[in-house]
């Protein structure tokens, strides 16, 4: 998994980083194929956004984008929907394979 962390307009020092590092590193428990993840945190008008865009092979990217006032507040809430939304998807592709119509019982 390649990982990505920008800062644009702003210093991340490396508490902030290795919290990201850490929750990114969190994201394989799901047993998607992650392929990368780029981070990004930039300055607004009205505080900081952060950008998770996460890579996965054969399925469409995940793409969560929080603004804040505070850059750690930023980080916390993207990770757990970035968390939920991965979840999901991973909810999602083990149940599809569960019922087959082969498992289905013949009624005469």
């Amino acid at each position: 998994m390649n990982v990505q962390i920008r800062a644009k307009d702003l210093t991340l020092n490396d508490g902030i980083r290795a919290h990201i590092e850490s929750a990114v590193e969190s994201f394989s428990k799901y047993n998607l194929d992650i392929t990368t993840v780029n981070v990004v945190a930039k300055t607004e008008k009205k505080g900081v956004a952060v950008e998770f865009d996460i890579r996965i092979a054969h399925a469409t990217p995940v793409v969560i984008n929080q603004s804040d006032e505070d850059l750690d507040t930023a980080i916390d809430l993207a990770i757990e929907r970035a968390t939920k939304s991965l979840r999901r998807l991973h909810d999602k592709v083990v149940a599809h394979g569960t019922d087959s119509i082969r498992d289905l019982e013949i009624i005469d």
